[in-house]
């Protein structure tokens, strides 16, 4: 099991720390370093600024928002990426959320299955530099009826196949990526749930698509915190864990409060969701269960969170991405090593 450091946002006043969270991942090892977008900072120009200042990891989009470029522009950004880079892009996507789609890129939230499908299509076949042509629901193209013709790219990306991923929770989107996409980025994975809320899923994708989870990369981002004290740590993430369960998209719509509820807590959703929507974003946190925390995030001393990587690599975990908590960037340094420390420790590195 190799590791990876997801920076999360950029612009939340810890740029520069950022950068050097990045380059010392990079001086212990670590195979790739991810940046999300929202409607923030957007991925490319990050990662672009990241792999001029490192050497050897990855840089992945963790992830680009697939409402927001047209398809064919991504494909040209992850070329680009991986020309520069040297070969170490990976192209991380994902629908987003109908608050973000339709809030921010006024794209209508709907088919979203279907609008990943052509959009990994017509990528696939860019960064392939075949000529390009397409006919969909979704996309055209070229256009019918007009001057457009079908052409190809003219950058040459450094590797014949750059890993396209694709963000996924729902157990219909999990066997999607399983079929079509190289890697699954995955949020609140607990080794305990693993089969019935993931892997069965991406499995069956793969059987799809005629093929087994050996190669595919199955990438986690697990919330990390080191200290004795595991009540207290546990603690730290309560409103990170309420925010995605009970107040990320609607009633209606939220992908992390229906995965928690596939993972046994369907009372305890129900609750963290009603505290958060009705305005009690305390009450929210302290609704949500230690274990739910626990199986989610890695914490306490380096030993017990050697032993917990052990858990996530048996339940067929292939890239650990960390999201090393600390107030100071000399805590997230401290917090990079001991994850080092602790996969050496666990035998896996």
């Amino acid at each position: 099991m190799r590791l990876g450091i997801n920076l999360g946002y950029w612009g939340a006043g810890m740029d520069a720390d950022n950068l050097a969270v990045a380059q010392e991942a990079d001086r212990l090892g670590y195979a790739v370093c991810w940046a999300a977008e929202a409607y923030g900072s957007d991925g490319a120009t990050v990662l672009s600024w990241v792999a001029a200042q490192t050497r050897r990891i990855d840089v992945g989009s963790g992830i680009f928002q697939i409402p927001a470029p047209p398809p064919a522009m991504t494909a040209m950004t992850a070329a680009t990426l991986d020309s520069l880079s040297g070969g170490r892009f990976r192209l991380g996507l994902g629908v987003s959320g109908p608050q973000v789609s339709e809030g921010w890129y006024g794209v209508k939230f709907d088919r979203p299955l279907a609008r990943t499908r052509e959009y990994v299509e017509i990528v696939r076949k860019a960064m392939a530099r075949e000529r390009l042509t397409h006919q969909g629901e979704h996309w055209t193209l070229p256009l019918p009826g007009g001057p457009g013709k079908p052409i190809k790219l003219t950058v040459h990306p450094v590797r014949e196949r750059i890993p396209l991923y694709i963000a996924a929770i729902g157990p219909k989107n999990l066997a999607l990526t399983g079929e079509i996409a190289d890697g699954a980025l995955l949020i609140f994975f607990a080794p305990e749930h693993a089969e019935e809320t993931t892997l069965g899923a991406l499995r069956a994708g793969r059987e799809k698509a005629g093929q087994t989870l050996d190669g595919f990369d199955v990438v986690p981002t697990v919330p990390m915190a080191l200290g004795d004290d595991i009540e207290a740590l546990a603690d730290h993430f309560r409103p990170y864990t309420a925010l995605y369960v009970g107040g990320m998209g609607s009633r209606e719509q939220n992908f992390y409060n229906r995965l928690a509820r596939r993972m046994g807590y369907e009372k305890e959703a129900a609750e963290i969701q009603d505290r958060y929507l009705a305005g009690d974003k305390q009450g929210a946190a302290a609704a949500v269960p230690h274990r739910l925390i626990d199986s989610t995030t890695l914490i306490g001393p380096v030993e017990r969170v050697a032993d917990r990587m052990v858990a996530y690599a048996e339940a067929g975990v292939t890239t650990l991405s960390l999201a090393p908590a600390g107030f100071t960037l000399d805590e997230r340094l401290a917090s990079l090593r001991a994850g080092a420390e602790a996969l050496e420790r666990a035998g896996l590195a």
